[in-house]
């Protein structure tokens, strides 16, 4: 019983039962095609067959071959989800390959389509025809077509969702048919009886899942089953059923496109990436139950979504927008008659209408209010099904309406018996005062007695204790509600009043009526915990003064120069301006693989100018290069003790535009950005690493500041903050609403990582011998691993996992606790102290690894963004004395062709790391020998492209260089995400450039023609 065989067949039986399958014969699927032919056909002759017949009548006994090569072309086309929403094209004729289930009970004929659909589920699919004993474990098609695919595991067996996840990363060929991004299956599901994750794209090594659970407790994970079965059975009970699924691929499943700008230097380029966007769990859930309240209630009710930063709320809010203005209550009858969504973001009005244009590929469902608000007017008054504006237009719309009418243009905003759902993005942000009493004006222009608007206004109590306050407002919301207006409000940081004005009840019986805390999504992966490495300069300083005087820590030269202006406290700008560059220069520029940036929250505009003049000064002093900063206030400021001039953002800063700043501070040339009362809210910058705070923070006002700090990115692995003024208590408390985690304990002692140290030793699982062991191995060649040095570093590693399992279960667990305190404690406190002490940096290192190797036990449910790949290319800077290097963090997780682990040793990478050393000693860069894989990749991506691979067949070196040449720019753009520097220097050196080509041109030619030597001889054979 405790097989994976009878996992599948409890999904099987489940789908079977009671999700609206059908089981299917895994013999009928077509590796070739990558569809079920049969039930293709069966589909279309039932549900279309005048067409089929008349497709007969051309085609005769051809015709279902013919049918299933127009499939297969517009597949690879047009992407399997436009296909199965719009149809394909054969012959002139248009064949559906999915009928979707109609918004309202009025159109019998669509229900009836809707019920041709063939929802098929196949065990065991042998998918590839050049390794036909490989085969999925389930695959779910809709009508022929494999849409989803799955990867069952069993810890019981000793595998669980980790081993599925790497079972499609190392052993599902991204290039098989079944496979292809956006032609066949548009999700995959990796998952085991407790947890589940899915991706739309399999990319090999690189591929990147993201959790599909429910949460626990606030947390990561899933609760218990309600029904006693698996943690996971949600997914098959509730998600993958027949109306579940189709609903998703026909309102939820999209293409996101975004394009990036590269500068060149024969002009812009620009860089298209597309991301097959599948909703979340939460997110799903999250709109599902709104819409099933909205149908049941009708409008006026009041919901507060309090989804945390990294849940995809532009996503959330744009399948609810849809849902919201094409649904239908039980008797038929519209809800809403205009959604109506308030938002300051401009990258959600595009973002909106390209989503919703993929659901009803037609224009105008969806206005954008980007001009004046006479065009407000006009939307409102012609029934825009959506529209998207600011809170800001609508003072005005009276005015606008009486500048119509005088042009002749007269607009009748009747809203009498209209019923509007007003989605606000960020609720407590900029719907309060005068403005949303316009709003309320607006919408009950018709003489509604009152709008639920109305509680948009702030009520300045402070001086009433809560108790108080909490009365007060129990009085104001005692007014009846209207009928006509729903407010769906969307934040992160609900404030006391958000909470009181938005109170439609959860499942608990309180608002939220929708969660999806902080806590899960930093235990989910999706936003960085912005406490965990969050300190004092009072602790800052103590840790600093502490070694001094310890014996323990070698008194170098840099741990006193760092201890002398350390001791120094920092009652001036200029002061605190040397602690900031000094800690940045030695602890955060190397993070991120060198792209890390910081920003600086002072106290005032003045304090802002004070700060950029004196980091200026600082600069240029002590001679620093590669940090430059910015700064962002708003206004002119004055200087009393300078009276005579004025400073403004735009002149500080060189003359950059005010709206040109965030994408310049993106670019490597800024480092810093010092602000006073702008981009603490908002703004959303990946590569920030780190903030020093210099002002007052309380409230959700620490919360949001903070938080700019908590967006991911590859490469990215931690943050850090080091407060000059707040208290750590205050700071946890304006936190602990919405985090839904104990705050951290007391600042740690730098002595605690020799005492951890101390007592891993006495558990003798390992030996001081084995680490110096592993060590020599990883440093000695990190740069250039070969599977050979895969294989000792497992041998060396092997030995302590054979110790551990001799221990007793409770020091098994007091090992691995402690273990897992030095690593995060170390990378803590290294941050700050140089401890120049290798048996620390080699036990860190060694650590690492031997943590991934220990056995796992069941509550091990940890979600690890790292695997032995990404290890590979792990990087530490040197310590002076020529140790062990703290300075280089890794980039984005670039694989070279052949990956770790594969048997054998690639002559290529080391043949690419001599080009950085010709760079370097030609132009004087500072290029590593691990920026070698962006040569690496270019090389594998050109070896891998069908023209250059046919140009080499047929021509000379000096006739590939042609064609190679014109390619050359396009290989570089392609991988220009984490090698800002080096692309850089590409795209604007000639020489530097040449030198490359050349040099890539040699190995790639070489490459491809040995490739065709051995192809000829094995033809021979």
């Amino acid at each position: 019983m405790h097989q994976e065989i009878y996992f599948e067949q409890a999904m099987e039986q489940s789908l079977i039962e009671k999700g609206g399958y059908q089981k299917s014969d895994p013999k009928g699927f077509d590796p070739a095609r990558a569809l079920f032919p049969a039930e293709v056909i069966a589909f279309i002759k039932a549900s279309q067959p005048a067409r089929w017949q008349q497709l007969v009548k051309l085609h005769g006994e051809k015709a279902e071959e013919v049918l299933l090569g127009s499939l297969v072309k517009e597949l690879a086309s047009k992407t399997a989800l436009h296909v199965l929403r719009h149809g394909f094209k054969c012959y002139g004729k248009t064949f559906r390959l999915a009928f979707f289930a109609p918004n309202t009970g009025m159109n019998p004929e669509a229900a009836e389509a809707y019920g041709h659909n063939r929802l098929r589920v196949t065990r065991q699919v042998h998918f590839s025809e050049t390794h036909p004993k490989k085969s999925l474990d389930m695959v779910l098609s809709v009508n022929g077509l494999p849409v989803v695919t799955l990867e069952l595991k069993n810890p019981m067996t000793g595998q669980t969702v980790d081993d599925a996840m790497a079972q499609y990363k190392n052993d599902r060929d991204p290039a098989e048919p079944i496979f292809r991004f956006k032609e066949r299956a548009l999700v995959h599901f990796a998952l085991d009886p407790d947890q589940a994750f899915m991706t739309t794209r399999l990319t090999g090594a690189s591929t990147w899942f993201l959790p599909f659970n429910r949460g626990h407790n606030h947390g990561a994970g899933n609760p218990p089953s309600d029904g006693g079965s698996y943690r996971t059975s949600y997914l098959w009970e509730r998600v993958l059923t027949r109306d579940s699924l189709m609903d998703i691929l026909a309102r939820f499943l999209h293409l996101e496109v975004s394009e990036t700008k590269v500068a060149t230097q024969k002009g812009v380029k620009r860089k298209k990436k597309e991301t097959l966007i599948f909703p979340r769990y939460h997110q799903l859930d999250a709109v599902r139950q709104l819409i099933t309240s909205a149908r049941a209630q009708g409008p006026g009710h009041n919901y507060l979504v309090q989804h945390s930063a990294g849940s995809g709320k532009s996503n959330s809010i744009a399948w609810l927008a849809h849902r919201l203005s094409s649904l239908h209550d039980s008797e038929d009858n519209k809800v809403f008659d205009t959604v109506v969504v308030i938002t300051d973001r401009r990258v959600l009005d595009q973002q909106l209408q390209n989503t919703i244009y993929q659901f009803e590929h037609k224009q105008g469902v969806v206005q954008k209010i980007d001009e004046n608000t006479q065009q407000l007017a006009q939307a409102l008054s012609s029934g825009v099904p959506i529209v998207i504006s600011t809170i800001q237009k609508f003072p005005f719309i009276t005015q606008a309406m009486d500048t119509l009418a005088k042009k002749g243009e007269e607009v009748a905003l009747d809203t009498g018996g209209k019923r509007f759902a007003v989605i606000v993005d960020e609720a407590h942000s900029s719907q309060s005062g005068e403005t949303a009493m316009e709003l309320r004006k607006v919408l009950n222009r018709d003489g509604i007695e009152s709008a639920i608007a109305e509680e948009f206004l702030d009520v300045e109590e402070e001086a009433l204790s809560e108790e108080a306050r909490k009365a007060l407002f129990a009085e104001m919301l005692k007014r009846p509600r209207q009928p006509n207006i729903s407010f769906f409000a969307f934040t992160a940081t609900p404030k006391f009043k958000t909470q009181a004005v938005f109170n439609e009840p959860g499942p608990d019986g309180q608002p939220p009526f929708h969660l999806y805390s902080m806590r899960q999504a930093i235990e989910e992966g999706f936003i960085m915990d912005v406490l965990d490495n969050y300190t004092t300069y009072n602790t800052y300083y103590g840790l600093i003064k502490s070694i001094e005087d310890d014996p323990q820590v070698p008194k170098r030269k840099a741990a006193k120069a760092l201890a002398r202006f350390m001791s120094l406290h920092p009652h001036n700008i200029a002061q605190k301006v040397e602690v900031i560059v000094e800690h940045f220069r030695h602890n955060t520029r190397h993070r991120i693989g060198g792209r890390a940036k910081a920003m600086v929250v002072t106290a005032s505009r003045l304090h802002a100018v004070r700060y950029k003049k004196a980091f200026d000064q600082y600069i240029k002093k002590h001679e620093i290069t590669g940090i430059r900063s910015l700064v962002a206030f708003s206004g002119s400021v004055a200087d009393p003790d300078f009276p005579d001039h004025s400073y403004t953002e735009v002149g500080m800063n060189e003359g950059i535009k005010e709206s040109e700043l965030p994408e310049r501070f993106d670019s490597e040339h800024y480092q810093v950005l010092l602000v006073a009362e702008k981009y603490q809210t908002g703004f959303d910058q990946p590569l920030l690493h780190t903030m020093y705070v210099d002002r007052r923070l309380a409230g959700i006002q620490a919360v949001q500041t903070l938080s700019r700090l908590n967006r991911t990115t590859a490469g990215k692995e931690d943050t850090f903050v080091l407060d000059f003024v707040n208290d750590p208590g205050e700071i946890y408390e304006a936190f602990k609403p919405y985090y839904e985690v104990t705050p951290p304990g007391e600042p740690s002692d730098p002595h605690q990582l020799y005492d951890l140290q101390h007592r891993l030793e006495e558990h003798q699982v390992f030996t001081e011998g084995e680490v110096n062991a592993f060590s020599e191995i990883w440093y000695k060649n990190r740069n250039e691993p070969t599977a050979a040095d895969h294989q000792k570093i497992n041998t060396v590693l092997d030995k302590a996992v054979d110790r551990y399992k001799a221990l007793d279960e409770d020091e098994q667990d007091q090992f691995k606790g402690q273990l897992a305190s030095f690593r995060n404690l170390y990378a803590f406190l290294a941050q700050i102290i140089p401890y120049q002490d290798s048996s620390l940096e080699k036990l860190y290192s060694y650590g690492r690894f031997l943590l991934h190797k220990l056995p796992r036990d069941a509550d091990d449910t940890v979600f690890e963004l790292e695997d032995e790949v990404s290890l590979k290319y792990y990087r530490l800077q040197k310590i002076s004395e020529g140790a062990i290097d703290l300075g280089v963090g890794e980039a984005r997780p670039l694989y070279g062709p052949t990956e770790v682990g594969t048997g054998r040793a690639e002559d290529d990478e080391v043949e690419l790391s001599t080009l950085i050393g010709k760079l370097n000693e030609r132009f004087g860069t500072e290029f590593t020998p691990a920026d070698q894989l962006f040569f690496d990749q270019i090389a594998a991506s050109a070896a891998e492209n069908d023209t250059l691979r046919e140009a080499a067949q047929a021509n000379t070196r000096d006739n590939f260089a042609y064609v190679f040449n014109r390619m050359l720019e396009n290989l570089f753009i392609e991988r220009m995400d984490g090698n800002e520097e080096i692309f850089g220097r590409l795209m604007n050196d000639d020489d530097f450039r040449r030198i490359a080509g050349e040099h890539l041109l040699d190995n790639v030619y070489e490459r491809l023609k040995i490739e065709q030597e051995e192809a000829s001889r094995h033809q021979g054979q």
